[in-house]
């Protein structure tokens, strides 16, 4: 067939698609060739399968034995949860199906195979902390949607000026002080047009910059160090509070979460300024006419609107009453997630958000998270975690326990930069909260350990979705940001390393036992 031929097949399929009509059989014919077999795909789909039924079908495995002799049985359900894990960490990985399909693959197979009771495995997809990560999402959509967004931006860069080194520490602020009150995803979302626009003030070649590199790199690091800092920030804090609470029988509070993460969150923030003031320095020092720009942009949104006022007011409020939980006793049995979704109803009453919004809403996000409670749950629950630990406690049985808390950190870093950082604290965070009571560990300080690394993925693309959104800029190739990840990482381990031997404990954070 000719290349016309062809041409002329595949205009007839669009206008039959769009005219609703099925398409003629030749035209399928021609689509399946176009297509053809992605091998790669099914490939990766029969690997998870593959791990699944070997450790499924697998004899039982070997008892855990604790250092004092005690064993510890791995029953059918903690096996058949350990092969659904696998199953889980190969499809997240290579996105062969959409997240959120592998999220429900991971609760209708609880189900099924009897692992757990369905009413179980398919309810932590309710989970209040899921309803806080819809919350959080709303609460983004909605300051973008009133132009709050970009009101803050342009009086940043009036602010800073045109110098490049106070450009690349306004940015980043900015960056981090968002994800204060918007998830880090929708923050960088938001912060990348504007981003791009300053770029365009810096030169017009297409080849890639020092400046350009530092300017988008930095972006996604500092929404990653900002977003530890409140609940607000990212999934992942809500989602370890949960795990934290039903394991330990303690709940942290907002205002305790932030008491321990500000001074880290932000101390990384500026020390990430300097790392890339070091390894990315702008070609310029200064760009002319941004000041004038960002100053007549923000002019023309005229003066602030009531939804502004009000969008501000029902974020300052949820914010308010999530922190007196700490301090009302009348507050403290309610959900933060309750609050949260109080202030998503309003952005509808007061119509700052519409029908058209909520449909916005990513649920292929929202179903990740809900997997990810689902396969931490059962983890948990079936004993798989438990038997897991012990096995792990093992390498640890004669470690310092420092060493013991930078080594489950360590582990946690390397699990978000391959899956969703909510998938990573799910799997690893229970593990790590039954393996310190033998090391004389407090499990404070492994949840916010793990929460900080949890939030700086620095090596791959796939580790947050900051990541992704700046790699779109085409400023920097994958391996340009594995290569200033690996510097940043090792930052990020000393700070955290300082902390739990020095700043915490001054902040009485109980680090050991006795």
């Amino acid at each position: 067939m000719s290349k016309s031929d062809r041409t002329g097949e595949n205009r007839k399929l669009g206008i039959r698609r769009k005219e609703g009509l099925p398409p003629m059989p030749r035209a399928i014919h021609l689509a399946k060739a176009a297509a053809g077999i992605d091998w790669k795909r099914i490939f990766l789909l029969l690997l998870g399968v593959t791990l699944f039924c070997g450790l499924y079908f697998s004899p039982a495995l070997p008892d855990a034995v604790d250092p004092s002799g005690k064993h510890f049985v791995l029953s059918h359900e903690g096996k058949a949860a350990l092969a659904l894990f696998l199953l889980a960490v190969v499809w997240w990985v290579t996105e062969v199906l959409p997240i959120g399909v592998t999220a429900i693959t991971i609760g209708i197979t609880q189900a099924l195979l009897l692992i757990r009771p369905a009413k179980t495995a398919l309810g932590d997809f309710m989970d209040p902390s899921v309803w806080f990560i819809i919350g959080s999402l709303t609460i983004g959509m909605a300051f973008t949607r009133t132009g709050l967004t970009k009101r803050l931006a342009y009086k940043m860069l009036a602010t800073v000026g045109e110098k490049t080194s106070m450009i690349y520490l306004g940015s980043f602020v900015l960056t981090s002080c968002m994800t204060l009150i918007m998830a880090h995803t929708a923050v960088a979302a938001a912060v990348y047009p504007l981003l791009m626009a300053i770029y365009a003030l810096y030169t017009d070649e297409e080849k890639p910059t020092r400046f350009g590199k530092g300017l988008f790199i930095g972006m996604a690091f500092t929404a990653g160090a900002g977003s530890i800092i409140t609940l607000l920030g990212a999934a992942r804090g809500a989602v370890a509070l949960e795990f934290y609470t039903s394991i330990i029988g303690r709940e942290v509070t907002f205002f305790e979460l932030t008491w321990y993460m500000a001074p880290l969150g932000f101390l990384m923030v500026f020390l990430l300024w300097g790392f890339f003031m070091v390894f990315f320095k702008p070609e310029k020092k200064t760009i002319p006419g941004l000041r004038e720009r960002a100053k007549a942009l923000n002019a023309k949104l005229g003066k602030v609107t009531r939804s502004e006022i009000m969008t501000a007011a029902i974020v300052g409020l949820a914010i308010l009453a999530m922190s007196l939980k700490a301090f009302l006793p009348v507050l403290e049995p309610l959900s933060r997630g309750a609050i949260i979704m109080v202030a998503t109803v309003l952005f509808f009453v007061f119509k700052i958000l519409d029908l058209d919004d909520l449909e916005k809403i990513p649920w292929n996000i929202v179903l990740l998270f809900g997997g990810a409670m689902s396969i931490g749950f059962c983890l948990w629950q079936t004993g798989a975690a438990e038997w897991l630990a012990i096995n792990w406690l093992v390498l640890f049985e004669e470690a310092h326990w420092f060493i013991f808390i930078i080594g489950i950190a360590f582990f946690v870093m390397l699990m978000t930069n391959f899956i969703m950082n909510v998938a990573a604290i799910s799997i690893c965070l229970p593990v790590a909260l039954v393996i310190a009571p033998y090391m004389g560990v407090q499990p404070e300080v492994i949840l916010f350990s793990a929460l900080v690394v949890a939030g700086m993925p620095f090596l791959l693309l796939v580790g947050a979705a900051p990541n992704a959104i700046a790699y779109d800029s085409k400023q920097f190739t994958s391996g340009e940001f594995f290569k200033a990840g690996i510097p940043a990482s090792v930052l990020l381990l000393v700070v955290l390393g300082v902390f739990i031997l020095t700043v915490w404990g001054w902040m009485d954070m109980p680090i050991t036992l006795g």
